[in-house]
């Protein structure tokens, strides 16, 4: 049965707040633009808040792109203490009465910069043959996580409220969990250390500080005026080449076939977006003056 709504595609850039999940904001989203499919580029923990970039319609072809760029967080470690879940949601299960001064915190962070490795945390959405690890955790299983790489660009220390406290803020890219820094850091510092606060800063082209409030959303909710608020669905391709095309090579190119670009700076196997008059046409790979599509957009579904 097809899902009811309308076809409406672009982006949305939430602050989203503590205490709400991200599917339930795009939940949230969708029933306020009243649109047919949407998701969103990188999950946020419920207790977690800021960027939260929900993807409309054809705008869901691009999620890939926003989730695999560079995103920046701000969090406050709570020092003495690890929990079960690494941040404050879980159980306490260690403590210390080590609380490392200024000095000792700056100097541990150049260990987790670079090309690192990190477990995620037990209760996470991992899966581990064919279940979500907090499930597996839940129900008091032991859990067993594989470590992944992570790339962070940046990791530095902006405050230090108190003892038993520090803010640090982190660039990173795919798949990092910032519980698993803030766990990670403790043991390094042998102190314990679990995530007090989190806040996702920007991620990609998008940022939290552009970012409508849940009470913003439903004010506007049904309304021209929050179809205005919508990013076109090349926003989501910022970090990729645009190339041009002519009318002609549009056509083929919606029909899945290569068609040739024009453009500049672009090398051969790169992968990039073909637009015409500055619309999206394909996603695909570049080859020798043409693009060979991947991905493919229907504009009929453009916001009004």
């Amino acid at each position: 049965m097809a899902r009811k709504g309308r076809d409406i595609s672009g982006w949305l850039v939430v602050d989203k707040p503590a205490g709400m999940t991200s599917t339930a904001v795009v939940n949230k989203v969708r029933w306020a633009l009243n649109a047919r499919k949407a998701g969103h580029a990188g999950t946020l923990d419920p207790e977690a808040t800021g960027l939260l970039a929900v993807a409309l319609g054809e705008a869901t072809k691009t999620v890939p792109y926003v989730t695999d760029a560079l995103k920046a967080y701000r969090f406050t470690v709570r020092l003495g203490e690890a929990t079960n879940t690494d941040d404050a949601e879980g159980e306490v299960i260690a403590r210390s009465d080590i609380r490392p001064d200024d000095r000792a915190i700056k100097d541990a962070l150049g260990a987790f910069v670079g090309d690192i490795v990190q477990v995620p945390p037990k209760f996470s959405a991992v899966k581990i043959d064919g279940e979500r690890a907090y499930r597996l955790a839940r129900g008091g299983e032991e859990v067993e996580i594989a470590a992944r790489p992570l790339w962070v660009e940046e990791l530095v220390m902006t405050d230090r409220p108190d003892a038993d406290h520090v803010t640090l803020e982190m660039i990173c890219g795919k798949g990092g969990y910032v519980r698993a820094i803030a766990r990670d850091l403790g043991a390094a510092l042998g102190c314990f250390g679990h995530v007090r606060e989190l806040r996702r800063l920007w991620s990609g082209p998008f940022d939290a500080g552009d970012g409508l409030s849940l009470q913003q959303i439903e004010a506007m909710a049904r309304t021209p005026e929050i179809d205005a608020r919508l990013r076109p669905l090349e926003a989501g391709l910022a970090d990729l080449p645009e190339l041009r095309c002519t009318p002609e090579s549009a056509a083929r190119l919606r029909n899945g076939n290569p068609a040739m670009v024009l453009g500049s700076d672009v090398e051969y196997g790169d992968e990039c977006w073909a637009s015409l008059d500055g619309r999206a046409v394909a996603l695909g790979v570049y080859k020798a003056g043409e693009l060979h599509p991947s991905r493919v957009f229907n504009h009929s579904a453009a916001p009004q």
